[in-house]
């Protein structure tokens, strides 16, 4: 899944923390009891417009917006454009890649005013929509703008996951640490990267040797469930890494990651390192969640949505770095006392300099 355009960075508020195609199944519909004015603005209308007349409708990706990961975090967004601006809202779910086209295709038809498609597996359906509704206006998230109507959100977590395999490797007591991806495809593997190469700074830097289960980021090859919507794979493959070590995982994989976290809980020997939004905050396995390498899905969606409600949606792309805030290294909750002073320096530093390019992240899967 190649990205087909170059990304301009373009700040966006929100505070992260480390002191920051074939037939389908039938659309599933989730409408939030909004239905359109009857001044509603037509897709593709120039101007200026009343957000409680602007309609913006999302198509998850697989594992839904209970995956307390990248599709929860957009909805989130969308949900602060209702609650903020007023915005209708409504959103159909996928279960397999099978549905990308017939749910794109449904709210197209719905007359949504903006089409927020989550994820880069939806790439291509949501490119061929938008080349069979050229006044349609699509967001898509964790895939690059396409002209003249899809605004690419893209996240160099590599940066952020560079900070939280360090973190790993200062804090493993076994000399082990694992990630694992939901499917093999560059916004996940960017994490997976990342997560290795801080791992192997931390190496450099303090003449240790901790291993990384999981991923050869040379060979860009490893541990890929397959799928984002199965716990139960989460859990073996988590099982798989504590027998062999293992005691911090960083799953890259929505709800088949949540498996992950579960397993960790309940032997007792292993913590994360989640994804996406803070997951001591969203799930419910705040007791193992030592971080959370997150990105600002939920304000460059908001944002986003914001702009076109104002008239002002553009395709110009947007790429969230550490530099301005778009991705970042979650608090250590309930593990802030475990990880030293010095490591927390180490984390500020190693942050600046990766922002001044004097750390190069070399991951092949960050946005160009």
């Amino acid at each position: 899944m190649r990205r087909v355009s170059k990304v301009a960075v373009v700040a966006v508020t929100g505070a992260l923390a480390l002191t920051a195609t074939a037939c389908g199944s039938k659309p599933k519909d989730d409408d939030k009891g909004s239905t359109p004015s009857a001044g509603a603005s037509a897709p593709g209308a120039g101007g200026a417009t009343n957000a409680a007349n602007f309609k913006a409708c999302m198509v998850t990706d697989q594992g839904g917006v209970d995956d307390r990961s990248f599709n929860a975090a957009a909805w989130a967004g969308l949900n602060q454009a209702k609650d903020q601006l007023g915005m209708q809202i409504k959103k159909v779910d996928s279960k397999t890649e099978n549905d990308y086209v017939p749910n794109i295709d449904s709210l197209v038809a719905d007359k949504c005013d903006v089409v927020v498609a989550v994820g880069g597996l939806m790439a291509k359906a949501t490119g061929e929509a938008a080349k069979k509704n050229p006044n349609q206006k699509f967001i898509i998230v964790d895939s690059s703008s396409v002209e003249p109507n899809i605004k690419g959100l893209e996240y160099n977590t590599a940066q952020a996951a560079f900070m939280g395999g360090y973190l790993a490797a200062a804090q493993t007591k076994t000399g082990k640490v694992a990630t694992f991806g939901g499917m093999k495809i560059p916004p996940v593997t960017i994490y997976m990267d990342g997560f290795v190469e801080g791992v192997n700074y931390y190496n450099q830097q303090k003449g240790k040797n901790v291993q990384v289960l999981g991923w050869d980021e040379a060979k860009q090859d490893g541990s890929i469930a397959g799928k984002f919507d199965s716990p139960g794979d989460g859990e073996r493959i988590a099982n798989d890494f504590i027998n062999q070590g293992a005691d911090i995982i960083h799953p890259v994989a929505g709800q088949t990651g949540l498996g992950a976290a579960s397993k960790a809980k309940q032997s007792g020997k292993a913590s994360v390192i989640w994804v996406d939004v803070d997951g001591y905050e969203s799930t419910n396995d705040k007791e193992v969640m030592l971080s959370t390498v997150t990105k600002s899905m939920k304000d460059s969606v908001f944002l986003a949505l914001k702009e076109a409600a104002a008239g002002q949606y553009t395709t110009a792309p947007y790429l969230g770095t550490l530099q301005n805030e778009g991705v970042g290294l979650a608090p250590f909750h309930d593990f802030d006392s475990q990880v030293s002073a010095e490591t927390k320096a180490e984390l500020q530093k190693i942050k600046a300099d990766i922002i001044a390019g004097t750390i190069k992240i070399t991951s092949p899967s960050q946005p160009k």
